[in-house]
């Protein structure tokens, strides 16, 4: 419990040493920008592309996108660790000085995006500490991340999904004629991903059977596991945030949105997602059949349940010409930057882009650590 003398303190980590090291110190510059400092003290913390934790400043390192696109990283060098006890305190020290305690963490904002820092890495080393965290858990964070293992729970929970490959190393080399029989069987066009990869990172839109060695090693540039998926042709792209329900609250369902990609990308790629400049039309709320609209909030509760997420999660969908709905993945850790849709969903939702992290925050204080 915190301490009724002091307002509680909630440190932001973000970076990390992923390929989507830049989103998330972007992400991260949102969330810093929207806490109440009146209620809460926050300490920024930067995880370098090194793995250093380290005293950011974002008064001389804006968390943000530069001129030319250029993507912002962690620059800070007054090294961070966490002491774990009963009461986990954060020291921060200055090369070849003594360290210094900078006060008791009453809650983590882990603002991380891909491996080591949303796949259940960086939770497990809070659950370790004892100290609380925004958003999913130790496993739901691990199973969110894997492309392969989020599908198989899906299936598994009987949600449906797109037909699928899993292309490992040790599988391509023991097994790869069969591997290719059956990506043949999916038809054309492929997506081609990284399993455990984010932002559009390392895919492929694959048209010709010849084009499927070079997507493979594309994606293993980003992780040694790929995993081949079949199109969903004609599909209209709709998202749709959940946020966990606060004590015996139902969770809750945000506004539909649509993402509309423009002709000159293939999909919904890095700039299409990132960079203001490029045409993606973006429908908040989503023009749907109020009917079909329902259906698809159902889906994006059950789909947070059957991973056993908490805090909030974006579910991604693809939604046939015929009514037919499939997810297509969970986002426990979704964008917060200002073009994101979670937070424009939420918006569109009546909860403003303060309270949304204001709500995050309550319900990671309010809950235990451990087990639970």
């Amino acid at each position: 419990m915190t301490s009724q003398s002091r307002k509680p303190r909630v440190a932001v980590v973000f970076g990390g040493v992923s390929s989507e090291h830049s989103i998330s110190c972007i992400s991260a510059g949102s969330v810093l920008n929207a806490i109440d400092r009146e209620k809460y003290d926050v300490v920024p913390i930067g995880i370098s592309t090194t793995g250093s934790w380290v005293l950011e400043d974002p008064t001389t390192n804006p968390l943000e996108l530069g001129e030319g696109g250029r993507l912002p990283s962690v620059v800070g060098d007054r090294e961070v660790s966490i002491s774990p006890g009963e009461t986990s305190a954060l020291m921060v020290s200055d090369s070849g000085a003594v360290p210094e305690m900078l006060g008791v963490v009453d809650v983590v904002f882990p603002v991380m995006h891909g491996p080591f820092g949303q796949d259940g890495t960086l939770q497990g080393l809070l659950e370790m500490a004892g100290v609380r965290y925004v958003g999913a858990g130790v496993l739901s964070s691990a199973v969110g991340t894997d492309k392969v293992f989020m599908k198989r729970l899906f299936e598994a929970a009987g949600l449906p999904v797109l037909p699928y490959v899993v292309v490992t190393p040790r599988e391509w080399a023991r097994e790869e004629k069969a591997l290719r029989e059956q990506i043949v069987e999916l038809g054309l066009p492929l997506f081609v991903k990284p399993a455990r990869a984010g932002s559009s990172f390392g895919i492929s839109r694959v048209t010709s059977l010849d084009e499927l060695d070079a997507a493979i090693e594309e994606a293993r540039r980003f992780d040694p596991k790929v995993i081949v998926e079949a199109a969903a042709m004609g599909a209209r792209e709709i998202e749709c945030g959940v946020l966990q329900g606060e004590g015996s609250e139902d969770h809750l369902a945000s506004e539909l949105a649509e993402i509309r990609v423009d002709p000159l990308h293939q999909f919904y790629d890095f700039e299409a997602k990132y960079l203001p400049e490029e045409n993606t039309g973006l429908d908040v709320p989503a023009d749907l059949d109020p009917e079909l609209a329902g259906r698809v909030k159902a889906l994006a509760v059950q789909a947070f349940d059957a991973l056993d997420v908490e805090g909030l999660a974006r579910v991604d969908f693809f939604v046939f010409p015929d009514g037919r709905i499939v997810i297509n993945e969970v986002e426990t850790m979704p964008g917060f930057t200002s073009l994101s849709m979670f937070p424009r969903m939420w918006a569109a939702s009546g909860v403003d882009y303060p309270d949304l992290v204001e709500r995050l925050i309550r319900i990671a204080l309010a809950r235990d650590v451990g087990l639970r």
